[in-house]
């Protein structure tokens, strides 16, 4: 059968399909949990959230599901340098940005405080409660934090965007990787190289992988359907890991408007910018993602960028103007069809299943 992977039978679920686990409040306990329940890996992006946070997170999530679920860090929770920004980076990208917050009658916030890296804390709390399945982003993680993770029964998955990204995560001893493809929404997670230098498509670097590394390898990125599922796996990814079509379903963390604008006509534009996090990152285009093109360079580091776009938003939001507004979504969004998870994991599940005789072929 098409869902006996190496995938499935590592994870212990009953079908290769995990869910991505979104940062930023963006992922729940609920969709977590439907997913898991479904037989799928649910995930939870935990990168935003204090020690005591995860843990909590981690006791809701056990208490709705008895299947395995995935809590995701990132290695990398900051570009900027230790002793923060200079006064000309700050005034720079306040000369860009600044008409923007002038046009929601907003002041344009102060220079932000530097930022003290928050992974070394999380992990610790990830290696205490010992989830089933941590998965991380934007790194490798240590050869002493591996062989702690293995020995505790953690199962590891990293992310690559490229093929020599693959390589180091292989190297690095983990259980699988996600190939991450330019089409997914969201933060592309680059590490060997700038963001902008590694944008393949999923296929293309699915395939690629496939030829060079022997680790379980999982397609993300414009998957969103049975006939992406079947696609990958017949390309030889061992598990998909499906994003928008998850973020757009009731269940997320996601507020009312940027599921809606996931299956409106917006969704067929989206773009990659800097201009909202710091980072490279895809969402349907925006008043400021289509007028800056170019002038996205002057964007303050990650998560300082953050810090300075989060009164906009908020102002946007309470003003109805979502114009200013940048939703991640990846570029499969037009073809969404549901808005409860677990009719989605139905439809995954039943359809997929239909297309077994080209797993034959």
């Amino acid at each position: 059968m098409w869902n006996n992977t190496k995938i499935s039978q590592l994870l212990g679920i009953d079908y290769p399909i995990l869910q991505g686990p979104f940062g930023g409040n963006l992922s729940s306990v609920e969709l977590a949990a439907a997913v898991s329940n479904a037989g799928g890996l649910g995930g939870f992006g935990a990168y935003t959230l204090s020690p005591q946070e995860i843990i909590d997170v981690n006791d809701k999530i056990k208490s709705a599901t008895a299947g395995p679920y995935n809590l995701n860090l990132w290695v990398s929770d900051t570009d900027m340098a230790d002793d923060g920004i200079s006064n000309q980076q700050y005034e720079r990208a306040k000369a860009i940005f600044e008409p923007y917050f002038d046009a929601l009658s907003i002041d344009f916030p102060t220079k932000p405080a530097a930022f003290q890296s928050r992974f070394a804390n999380q992990l610790d709390v990830i290696l205490d409660i010992r989830p089933k399945v941590f998965s991380f982003i934007f790194g490798t993680l240590p050869v002493s934090v591996m062989e702690e993770c293995q020995s505790k029964g953690i199962i590891t998955i990293g992310t690559a965007t490229t093929l020599d990204e693959a390589i180091v995560l292989e190297n690095s001893g983990v259980g699988a990787i996600i190939a991450s493809g330019f089409e997914a929404g969201g933060h592309r997670p680059s590490f060997l190289d700038k963001a902008e230098s590694s944008l393949m498509g999923t296929f293309t670097l699915l395939q690629l992988i496939r030829e060079k590394v022997k680790t379980p390898v999982i397609a993300a990125g414009g998957i969103a359907n049975a006939k992406g599922i079947t696609a990958a796996l017949v390309l030889g990814a061992d598990a998909v890991q499906i994003g928008t079509a998850f973020l757009a379903c009731e269940e997320s963390g996601a507020i009312p408007l940027h599921r809606d604008m996931l299956f409106s006509d917006h969704a067929k534009y989206t773009t990659l910018s800097r201009a909202y996090t710091g980072r490279l990152g895809r969402g349907i285009r925006s008043l400021i993602t289509k007028q800056l093109p170019d002038g996205e360079i002057a964007a303050l580091p990650f998560p300082l960028q953050t810090s300075i776009m989060s009164s906009l938003r908020k102002a946007a939001l309470e003003q109805q103007r979502p114009e200013f507004l940048f939703l991640w979504s990846g570029q499969i969004a037009p073809i969404l069809k549901h808005r409860n998870a677990s009719e989605l994991m139905q439809s995954l599940i039943r359809e997929t299943t239909e297309h077994a005789d080209l797993f034959k072929k």
